[in-house]
């Protein structure tokens, strides 16, 4: 490349900068721009956010009644600019909702004390939610004595911040009043870093609402709404859905402007005409409006429903189901013919006239009958995983002068009923002391000798392998959930989400208009609530149907203890927030996407939560929160964890494992009697065709049942350790939870339920 034409290449990324910029910021500018959202939050008790305010506004001598104002509107002449002002009170919800819309952030920090457990959990939310350009102010420098050490002060406070936002270069003292300068100067001059998530929506800070035609008699009616407030991000459509705080979602009426929006000019000498018209129409729905359906026709999910194949009766059933197959029983067609031992070259035509095996050499087909069936995955496998997790090392096998694996038959007594209680207390107190010290096998439970295992794990089936096993979803059809079936699926996720911002990029209110947006049925008894800034996100296509949605969740490591799976949890992702239960399992892909559940989450871990929501497109920071003092009038929220939203799976498979464990009673050679695993001969029947594991990797067969106790011989790849455990693992799946809406205080009367409920489940 020459190098005029090295000029020309940085002369048009430079154009192409600035025409960015200019596009940025042009939604500013003018009489009639959009303000610069400014949350003002403080961290420390003795933060005072009117106070910071009247020192800015003093500087562009402006005067300002701040009693009962939620929102403070400045006009800064010098910059042609205004600066809408949105004091946070130190609680959570408000102050995320306030940065939620807002273009800058300050942060008030105190000179005389330290940020509590409050502030920094404000700032931590904060931090996790998506932040656009950030600030920090000091309030009461000039209160430190002696004054030598107020750059002290400062730095310490600097380096206080600089951990959550590296980008902060200096602290302003709200004492200064060239401080106080700066700062107007920077609000009204740069430019918003933003939001990812938030810009491919249209949002909006509702400044105004309005009840028009409602009567407080009645405070269960719906009707319309009026809000008011400048569109910002994409271009506002009236077809799409619009999350309004969290009194929910609802479809848009019409989009008007107001009456002195854009008044008409006169010319010179010309009289002055009442506009009788009424208000502007901006933007009215069409056919394509979406609805508030979240899930798809009963007909529809009926229809799809009777294609499957029905199950086989569990009468029918003679052993437990191992990958596709309930094996013992009485059909045996599935099973493939048993390979023939034929001469080399032989073709298939010719091998339907051989009858039996007539080939002279053992040696010509054994390739074909050593089937190799490992798979080599990334992540290590453990021994209960399947047979990724076994010790395939090759054994020496005897030679034939030596002796035989198979033990003399020998007459076997059961035990009386008294020696083998106390010899099994015995054993499992042993046992229930390894795991305090080892959680070697978290997914272990002890069956009671007087429980047929065949009934208490009815569900549960065996794998071959946990992640390449074929995992036979039509045994699951009796215990999908009500509505499994008219759940949204998503087949291509990629590029369903990019048509559906593409679509957003299209049409619509452009930003930086006001309007008014008439909204339709919105409860009436809304109108009592008030809590903080109140936020309006228009939906993308679809985002409000349910689906099965994935989210990558990372436990604190300050947390005290493990979050178990199915424990209530408020949920906070882009503009919604939801009460969830989720469920816990491995992250990563494998081959038949089946994932094991996890029963608890402990601190500093990543699991993926699953739970049945409404759609959310794209990788959008998540919150969650765990209620503390479920007594209060407000609900007091703990940040416990962070995550991203991933893409919907409705076929992700959560497999729960159990994990029979049995002791080796008499060991020789191969050949080894087990016992405490099960405590029946039924059950060992049953149970027949799993393959045994021990956590050294050897692995086996049950042989042959030994007595009525449960009691059996088991064939083993090579010598187990006496001191070995014998396990076999069982799985089945569990399906996700519904959340639901959070309605911040409505949901005051429901707490005492859900923790008493909670006190049950853990006593059970």
């Amino acid at each position: 490349m020459s190098k005029i034409d090295r000029r020309h290449q940085a002369r048009q990324k430079q154009q192409a900068k600035h025409q960015e910029h200019s596009k940025t910021t042009s939604i500013f500018g003018g009489q009639n721009g959009a303000p610069r959202i400014v949350a003002v939050v403080p961290l420390t008790e003795d933060g005072d956010c009117v106070t910071a305010i009247r020192k800015f506004n003093e500087e562009l001598d402006v005067e300002f009644d701040a009693a009962g104002a939620t929102v403070l509107t400045a006009r800064v002449d010098r910059f042609k600019q205004s600066v809408q002002y949105v004091p946070v009170k130190r609680d959570l919800l408000s102050a995320l909702d306030a940065c939620k819309i807002a273009d800058f952030v300050l942060f008030i920090l105190s000179s005389m004390q330290e940020v509590d457990r409050t502030g920094e959990l404000l700032i931590r939310a904060i931090e996790g939610q998506g932040v656009s350009t950030v600030f920090t102010v000091v309030q009461g420098l000039d209160q430190i004595d002696p004054p030598k050490r107020r750059p002290q002060v400062i730095t310490s406070l600097k380096s206080y911040i600089s951990h959550f936002f590296p980008n902060q270069e200096k602290v302003h003292s709200l004492d200064s009043r060239q401080d106080c300068s700066n700062v107007i100067r920077s609000l009204c001059t740069t430019t918003p870093k933003g939001v990812k998530w938030r810009e491919y929506r249209s949002w909006m800070h509702v400044e105004d609402v309005q009840w028009p035609g409602f009567s407080t008699d009645n405070q269960s009616s719906s009707g319309e709404v009026v809000v008011t407030g400048v569109v910002r991000g994409k271009g506002l459509v009236a077809n799409r859905l619009v999350q309004i705080g969290d009194w929910g979602t609802f479809q848009i009426e019409k989009i008007t402007a107001p009456s002195t929006l854009n008044p008409k000019k006169r010319k010179a000498g010309e009289m002055v005409i009442d506009d009788t018209s009424g208000p502007t129409v901006l933007g009215t729905p069409d056919v394509d409006q979406d609805d508030l359906a979240e899930l798809a026709p009963d007909d529809i999910a009926m229809g799809d429903g009777d294609d499957f194949p029905v199950s086989e009766a569990p009468t029918e059933r003679k052993g437990v189901l191992l990958d596709d197959h309930h094996y013992f029983s009485d059909d045996e067609s599935h099973l493939p013919d048993l390979p023939k031992r034929l001469p080399r070259g032989t073709s298939a035509y010719q091998a339907a006239w051989f009858l039996g095996d007539v080939s002279d050499s053992g040696s010509d087909d054994e390739s074909a009958m050593n089937i190799n069936n490992d798979l080599m995955m990334d992540a290590p496998a453990l021994p209960q995983d399947g047979v990724e997790g076994l010790d395939h090392r090759i054994m020496v096998e005897p030679t034939e002068g030596g002796p035989s694996e198979y033990p003399q038959s020998e007459m076997f007594l059961d035990p009386s009923p008294n020696e083998e209680a106390d010899e099994l207390a015995v054993y499992r107190s042993r046992k229930k002391n390894e795991a305090e010290e080892d959680l070697e096998f978290p997914d272990e439970i002890e069956l009671l000798p007087n429980v047929l295992a065949r009934e208490r794990l009815a569900r549960y089936r065996g794998l071959k392998s946990l992640r390449s096993s074929k995992w036979e979803t039509d045994e699951d059809r009796a215990y999908e959930p009500e509505d499994w079936n008219r759940l949204l699926q998503v087949a291509n996720y990629k590029g369903a989400k990019s048509q559906a911002v593409r679509e957003a990029l299209v049409g619509g209110v452009p930003p930086g208009t006001r309007v008014h947006i008439h909204v339709r049925e919105v409860p009436l008894a809304l109108q009592n609530i008030s809590r903080g800034p109140l936020t309006l996100f228009s939906l993308l296509r679809h985002e409000h149907k349910r689906t099965v949605m994935n989210f990558s969740i990372t436990l604190s490591s300050d947390c005290p203890q493990p979050l178990k799976s199915k424990e209530e949890l408020i949920m906070q992702c882009g503009p919604r927030r939801l009460v969830i239960h989720p469920l816990f399992s491995q992250t990563g892909n494998t081959p038949n996407n089946v994932h094991k559940f996890d029963r608890y989450l402990h601190p500093g871990r990543t699991a993926m939560a699953t739970f049945i929501a409404p759609l959310t497109w794209g990788s959008v920071p998540t919150l969650f929160f765990k209620r503390t003092t479920p007594t209060s009038l407000t609900p007091s929220l703990e940040l416990i964890a962070t995550g991203t939203s991933q893409a919907p799976d409705y076929s992700r498979i959560i497999a729960k494992r159990v994990i029979l464990t049995g002791h080796p009673y008499k060991i020789h050679k191969k050949l080894v009697t087990v016992r405490y695993m099960f405590f029946s001969t039924e059950d060992v029947a049953w149970f027949k065709a799993l393959q045994l594991w021990t956590k050294r990797g050897r692995s086996g067969y049950i042989k042959e049942s030994l007595g009525t106790h449960g009691y059996f011989k088991a064939t083993f790849d090579a010598r187990i350790n006496p001191q070995d455990s014998v396990g076999v693992s069982l799985y089945k799946r569990v399906f996700p939870r519904v959340a639901r809406p959070w309605s911040g205080v409505l949901e005051e009367g429901r707490e005492g339920n859900v923790e008493e409920g909670r006190e049950v489940e853990m006593v059970v």
